[in-house]
């Protein structure tokens, strides 16, 4: 390995983001999934939840959307949403849902600067009502025209970019916040130590 690319991978590893997710839940097109999963590495996302109670897990992602994302991820993959759930629970406080709701709050009222794991459904249905059992609120992304979503991958984009204007408003990126056992696993899967 290069000195250059240490150096990267340990400014990357050094901007990782403990306290936020998303969860995926059965999420059809697998180049929408690496198209998140891009998106994810961007803002320096660790770990993704993709649950496919509904579909068939994906044996694999889109190469050419993801850019390789998958391999810089930790992606943890379910068949069982409250196997799932259990999961995200024990690691994240808060869990919102991008979902098109009455009670729906505007994206940028949420604080996303806590510990949170944010969840986008598929590309016909969206959340479905037995996933929002699990979660602690709902939130839209505003918008002015008649189409009243946005593409999953998109959607995520501008939630999680809203995600890390906060955080970088808060000086996260500017120390180190993984856990000390996390941060050496890593290192060790990169290949750094």
């Amino acid at each position: 390995m290069t000195p250059q690319r240490f150096n990267r991978l340990t400014s990357v590893l050094e901007k990782r983001q403990p306290d936020l997710t998303v969860v995926l839940e059965n999420v059809f097109d697998p180049h929408n999934v690496s198209a998140v999963m891009r998106t994810c590495d961007a803002v320096g996302i660790q770990d993704v939840h993709i649950l496919n109670d509904r579909i068939p897990p994906h044996k694999k992602w889109g190469y050419r959307s993801s850019s390789t994302a998958a391999e810089w991820l930790s992606v943890h993959q379910f068949t069982n949403a409250e196997e799932c759930f259990a999961e995200v629970k024990k690691n994240y406080d808060t869990i919102y849902t991008a979902y098109l709701g009455e009670q729906s709050v505007n994206l940028y009222s949420l604080d996303l600067t806590q510990s949170v794991a944010l969840v986008f459904g598929n590309e016909t249905f969206g959340i479905s009502e037995h996933i929002r059992q699990y979660t602690d609120g709902d939130f839209i992304i505003p918008q002015a025209g008649i189409i009243k979503s946005l593409n999953i991958s998109v959607a995520c984009a501008v939630t999680l970019y809203e995600a890390y204007r906060q955080k970088s408003a808060k000086g996260h990126y500017n120390k180190s916040r993984l856990p000390h056992e996390k941060k050496l696993d890593l290192q060790k899967q990169w290949k750094l130590v």
